[in-house]
């Protein structure tokens, strides 16, 4: 990949990441519920989703979904399924403020919040057709396609470790400024609609 092609991925990866979704909700959900440390743990799956979902557009999946009917509305109604689910699951936890540093989210682990985070990202066929619709515009087709796909999985996850790192903390510093029951319920269930709303925005998704 010339560097200019590059450059130019790389100022619309920044753009990808920045913009609120799906994988933007569940990072601030986490850093609010688990603080920073543990919750960007959810990061990494975050990432992980996005590499699968560039594996998947690699290797001629992403056609394949975005050309079955079928295909495209198995994938897209579990992911709204789960979207919807952690909306609820959200809105019904405990108003239960973050105590001391070492006690944070014990109640979930570290490995459960990465499988949270690829099922967001990996099972989202809005992903797929906006990959599809993006990343061939940057490849160089008389060059070796598996390099260039690798340069765009790590840029991707580069701009996204980064981009979520200051969602969770911001929810985290939030959650931490926050002390009284009705704060931390009103946070919860304000988290936990952004959810149901994202469930409900890729249900209306269609392919071009």
């Amino acid at each position: 990949m010339e560097l200019s092609t590059w450059i130019a991925f790389f100022a619309a990866a920044w753009a990808i990441s920045l913009s609120p979704g799906a994988g933007a909700v569940a990072a601030m959900s986490a850093g609010l519920n688990h603080g920073f440390r543990r919750g960007y743990t959810m990061t990494f799956g975050l990432v992980t989703g996005i590499w699968t979902q560039v594996l998947v557009v690699g290797v001629g999946l992403g056609a394949l979904i975005a050309a079955s009917s079928l295909a495209f509305s198995v994938v897209k109604w579990v992911g709204v399924a789960y979207l919807v689910w952690l909306g609820i699951k959200q809105w019904r936890a405990p108003a239960v403020p973050l105590a001391a540093a070492g006690n944070e989210g014990v109640d979930v682990s570290r490995r459960e919040l990465f499988v949270r985070g690829w099922i967001v990202n990996a099972l989202n066929p809005k992903g797929t057709i906006f990959l599809l619709a993006v990343v061939p515009q940057f490849l160089e087709l008389s060059r070796p396609l598996l390099p260039q796909y690798a340069v765009i999985a790590l840029t991707l996850a580069f701009t996204d470790l980064v981009v979520m790192a200051g969602y969770t903390a911001l929810a985290s510093r939030v959650l931490r400024a926050l002390k009284a029951p009705s704060h931390l319920r009103a946070m919860n269930r304000s988290f936990g609609a952004l959810f149901v709303v994202a469930g409900t925005l890729l249900a209306f998704f269609k392919r071009a």
